[in-house]
């Protein structure tokens, strides 16, 4: 059987879906990349190999989607939304029974990555602490957030104690961290079936519109990289993933979040060397991928992400 990857909430991701067919390509010349989204009209229904208008990822949908990646004959899913994370993860082994690769982490992780309250209370030292009470949080100026949901929806950021406690009164369920100044950066990794880190590499966001990373140039030799693989390990983590985190004043690397799926901008850090979705599919056909050679660049790389036409 050829390769049939399913991009999962497709939506407008084409970088995502250009990188994803040229993976699928590099291990199967005949092999595909269907883009399935929930919304019939979708920028990657025309750029896809196949498109699937398919239902809502919600249990009650659980059969019928089943049934037509059986149908469809898809090999492999690729989630790319936080909100479905958990409901892919959860169909893992009843998929894998039938022969279908969902490439994710297991549930009770992805749990705890989208769970801010819940990632921010784990004993480890580079996690940001976060509380549902702000007394809990020993700090002078607080970040208020959503507990679930994207971190940059409606966040307040640098608030006294009054405006903190205001903030929240606008959120549903608000969490607290302290404030820390200093440069953000992102994270983009791959990790084995067995929780190892085999490459990473770090980038600064010069440029976000809408939450989105517009211009952004990776960071080569970052000095902080034992530190996030010990981490990402610890999280037992799989597959690409992404941190956010933030490096203060005092060159101390503080982790905000984690998303336990590839990232908005991670095309960058394929072009930097890490091949997580080549690695990805290699390592589910049974490659060593400790044997598959990982080529970092040197030199920093910007990524600038720009409209561009399509005619058919």
């Amino acid at each position: 059987m050829h390769l049939n990857v399913l991009l999962s909430s497709s939506n407008n991701k084409i970088p995502l879906l250009h990188a994803l067919m040229s993976a699928v390509k590099r291990i199967d010349p005949n092999g595909i990349v269907t883009a399935g989204d929930a919304d019939a009209n979708v920028i990657s229904k025309y750029v896809a190999h196949r498109f699937w208008h398919m239902p809502t990822t919600t249990d009650e949908n659980i059969e019928a989607i089943i049934h037509a990646i059986k149908e469809q004959k898809i090999t492999h899913i690729l989630p790319s939304r936080d909100g479905e994370l958990v409901f892919w993860a959860r169909l893992k082994p009843q998929l894998a029974s039938l022969g279908i690769i969902v490439i994710v982490s297991e549930p009770d992780v992805v749990s705890s990555c989208l769970d801010k309250l819940v990632f921010g209370s784990l004993p480890y030292p580079n996690i940001i602490k976060t509380s549902d009470t702000i007394d809990a949080i020993a700090s002078e100026h607080y970040v208020v957030k959503e507990r679930v949901g994207s971190g940059s929806t409606n966040i307040g950021l640098n608030l006294n104690y009054d405006e903190a406690l205001q903030h929240a009164c606008t959120l549903k369920t608000p969490v607290f961290q302290p404030y820390h100044e200093g440069l953000e950066i992102s994270v983009d990794a791959w990790l084995s079936k067995q929780h190892k880190v085999k490459a990473m590499c770090c980038r600064v966001r010069e440029l976000v519109v809408n939450g989105e990373s517009q211009i952004t140039q990776s960071l080569p030799n970052c000095p902080y990289e034992t530190q996030f693989i010990k981490l990402l390990e610890n999280l037992r983590l799989e597959g690409p993933v992404v941190l956010q985190a933030i490096i203060t004043h005092d060159n101390q690397p503080l982790v905000i979040e984690c998303n336990s799926r590839f990232g908005g901008a991670s095309t960058l850090g394929l072009q930097a060397g890490v091949d997580s979705l080549f690695w990805s599919l290699q390592e589910s056909i049974g490659t060593d991928v400790d044997s598959l050679e990982v080529s970092m660049a040197t030199h920093s790389i910007r990524q600038i992400r720009i409209p561009k036409d399509l005619y058919i």
